[in-house]
């Protein structure tokens, strides 16, 4: 075992079963980080400059590919310079970065979710007094609160992390999260464990519990018409698919941190860790955007005057 005095850097081991394709794999996630980027931002821009998309629903939208911007610029780059080194090394603080960045894009995300669900709820259920109920000032209050929330609330808890000291350097990943960085501790680390299945309440019960209300009300809302049946399903579809990937993204991420998988192929293993960190934000804008008529218009509106504005030559 190594001195803990030593241990100031990470191995992120995963990067070795890259090394016959490493060129390819930079290749790859250099044109997803791109994408993700790109994608994410224009809607954004549309967002912000169409002023019929100044509603609590496309805030929420935009609200949500921030939060896909967050969280890529939080991995890939990391991603990319491992994929050009040879050592696959991260420092011990960079790794803790890394680890505060991802659980708090992963937190938000979940809360910006859960109050997309509450805006469906009242959109459906009381569209007489939406706009009284998701007035301007409620929705800037609640966009902050998804930010603010989790990224103080994680800290809590991470402090605890950031009090260890490491005997060993391995993590059998393509970057750091915080249950295999605990691993590595010279300590006894029984009471960060205890404390962290207890984390999982406030970071996930009060947002799952907002989400059930608001699917439940809505579903008992579409039993009484069919007219409130085909609104629900043409205004939460987008929403139910962006619950759904989280869903399934986290269930990849506790398969992996709680059982032994290294059976399966190394693919499939990438596939698992990254879905979570790379599919939510990629696949977000496309489904809002083809999806929201609204949305999908002033897109091409605005991609048109953009081209009408590049001189000729």
């Amino acid at each position: 075992m190594e001195n803990s005095s030593d241990v100031t850097s990470i191995v992120l081991t995963a990067f070795y079963g890259m090394e016959k394709l490493k060129h390819a794999y930079f290749c790859i996630f250099l044109v997803i980080y791109i994408i993700i980027i790109t994608e994410n931002l224009l809607l954004i821009s549309v967002i912000g400059v169409q002023k019929k998309l100044h509603e609590p629903m496309y805030f929420f939208i935009g609200n949500l590919a921030a939060n896909g911007v967050y969280g890529s610029t939080v991995l890939l780059p990391a991603v990319l310079s491992n994929l050009l080194s040879t050592k696959y090394e991260v420092s011990v603080a960079c790794c803790q970065t890394q680890i505060y960045g991802l659980h708090t894009y992963a937190i938000i995300e979940f809360t910006i979710l859960a109050v997309m669900s509450y805006d469906r709820y009242a959109a459906v259920c009381h569209p007489l007094h939406y706009h009284t109920i998701m007035s301007l000032s409620k929705v800037y209050k609640l966009i902050v609160f998804t930010w603010v929330y989790p990224l103080i609330a994680f800290l809590f808890f991470f402090f605890l992390t950031l009090q260890l000291r490491f005997c060993q350097q391995a993590i059998d990943k393509l970057y750091c999260n915080n249950y295999s960085l605990v691993k590595l501790s010279c300590s006894n680390t029984a009471v960060i464990s205890i404390v962290g299945i207890a984390s999982i309440v406030p970071y996930t019960f009060p947002q799952l519990i907002m989400v059930l209300f608001s699917y439940a009300q809505i579903f008992r809302i579409c039993l009484s018409s069919r007219e409130m049946k085909i609104k629900a399903i043409t205004t939460c579809t987008p929403h139910l698919f962006a619950v759904s990937m989280y869903s399934t993204g986290c269930f990849f991420d506790i398969l992996q941190s709680r059982f032994d998988l290294r059976h399966l192929p190394f693919e499939t293993q990438v596939f698992m860790s990254l879905f979570f960190l790379i599919f939510p934000p990629i696949l977000n804008p496309l489904i809002y955007g083809l999806s929201i008529r609204s949305i999908r218009l002033s897109v091409f509106k605005c991609i048109k005057g953009h081209r009408k504005t590049v001189p000729t030559q």
